[in-house]
Parts: C-alpha cells; sequence; structure tokens
C-alpha cells in the first residue's frame, strides 16, 4: 500500500509523529484500526514524521506477520514520509524515559516519539497506544494528544 504525503501543504503547528501501531494497521488490512490509520496516514491538515525507530519496529511486524511482499510494498510507501532519527541528546533522553516510565514498560521505540516531540515542539502522536501515551507526558509536563479516534 502507497500512501502518498507529496504535494500536500505543510503546516508547522500540526506536527504529528506517527507510532508503529499506526504504521502497521495502515498495512495490515485484517487490523480492526485498518480504515483509522489509513485515513490518519492521509490527513492533509498533519505534517507526519516517522520516527526511524518507530520504522525499524513496524518493518519487522509487518515482515513477520505478513510477509516479505507487503514488507517490500510497505518500503517502497516510506518514501513519501518524513524519517528522522534520534539524536544523541535524544538517545539520552531516551533512556532516562525507559527508566521513567519502567512500570509501563515504556519501550525504546516510544521514548523516541516523546524525546523527538519535545525537540518539535509539538505532542501530538498518531498511535492506537493509548496506555502509554495516555499517562507519559513531556519535560515539560504537557499530555500527548493522540489521533485516531477509535
Amino acid at each position: 500500500m502507497r500512501f502518498s504525503r507529496l504535494n500536500v501543504p505543510r503546516i508547522p503547528n500540526m506536527i504529528c509523529l506517527v507510532d508503529a501501531s499506526v504504521l502497521y494497521a495502515a498495512v495490515d488490512v485484517r487490523s480492526h484500526a485498518h480504515g483509522a490509520a489509513v485515513a490518519t496516514l492521509a490527513r492533509p491538515d498533519l505534517s507526519l514524521i516517522l520516527p526511524a525507530l518507530a520504522v525499524d519496529e513496524s518493518l519487522y511486524l509487518v515482515g513477520k506477520r505478513l510477509g516479505a511482499r507487503f514488507e517490500a510494498r510497505f518500503i517502497r510507501g516510506l518514501a513519501d514520509f518524513d524519517i528522522v532519527a534520534p539524536t544523541p541528546a535524544d538517545c539520552a533522553r531516551m533512556a532516562d524515559l525507559v527508566d521513567r516510565y519502567q512500570h509501563l514498560p515504556l519501550g525504546g521505540a516510544d521514548a523516541s516519539i516523546v524525546a523527538l516531540a519535545e525537540r518539535l515542539g509539538t505532542t501530538l502522536v498518531a498511535t492506537l497506544d493509548r496506555r502509554h501515551f495516555s499517562v507519559v507526558r513531556t519535560a515539560s509536563g504537557q499530555p500527548f494528544q493522540v489521533v485516531p479516534d477509535l
């Protein structure tokens, strides 16, 4: 499946980080959240950013659960998105977050979303993981806004 984001106007105050759960659901037509995930990735009012660790997690899941053909199609579709890797400062923040929220537990991919959100000045996250993102706060104490509404 290809999700075209080219020639879509960018609105800086609507930067949205995309979690692996939404990326995977957009590929897996059997997912209960497939339609909502596809609709979220196609929203023209969102400037979507894919954290590199969320992409990696998605690639693993797509390949393992759906096979190489779906994984290859997924990889081709990634060309339409901005993928951002964590910086050394993000890695330090991620380690702090994993330690602080070990009771959830908050993994590295989700911690990378929080660190990247702080760096980019956004609290908007496309995720199906309401459990983690309803608890975790930014360094300034702000809660995350989650899309899509299911």
